[in-house]
């Protein structure tokens, strides 16, 4: 009897979390993030044109683009914009220089009303931190390759 119960209650539940998992269409998501980044890179290349054609040379019309990207995601992050448009375009969003931005961007907004160094100080980097601890452990470990090839003279 005990284990009938069992059965029941094992079957139920996973009637339960089947019904309260989301269901993901991966072509779709896909589909989104394409759609998403591309529309942030084509915005990046319209400016880096635009910079380019206004006589700036190659690297100022770059940083201008950059610091314009990051500008445009940091205030549509705090107009609580960029997180709906990260829920459409996924990764589209998170990818580009803009969704790095929106990452350091959106803990301080969250945080801010716990002070300057107790919340922004300290939650800042909650979501941007591992991206710049392993992209410098990263190029630190590629940096010691390439030397080490140099070395050798096999590079």
């Amino acid at each position: 009897m005990a284990d009938i119960l069992k059965e029941r209650k094992n079957q139920a539940y996973n009637e339960y979390v089947k019904k309260v998992t989301p269901v993901h269409n991966l072509p779709l998501a896909m589909a989104k993030a394409f759609l998403v980044g591309g529309i942030i890179c084509v915005i990046g290349q319209a400016i880096l044109n635009y910079c380019t054609h206004s006589g700036m040379e190659k690297d100022i019309a770059g940083s201008w683009c950059s610091l314009l990207l990051v500008l445009a995601s940091v205030i549509l992050t705090g107009c609580n914009v960029y997180p709906r448009l990260a829920k459409f375009g996924g990764a589209g969003t998170l990818v580009p220089i803009t969704g790095f931005a929106n990452s350091v961007a959106a803990p301080a907004i969250e945080f801010h009303k716990e002070g300057f160094v107790f919340g922004i100080g300290c939650k800042i980097f909650n979501i941007a931190g591992p991206v710049i601890l392993y992209g410098i452990l990263s190029s630190w470990a590629l940096g010691f390759v390439y030397w080490i090839l140099k070395v050798l003279k096999i590079v």
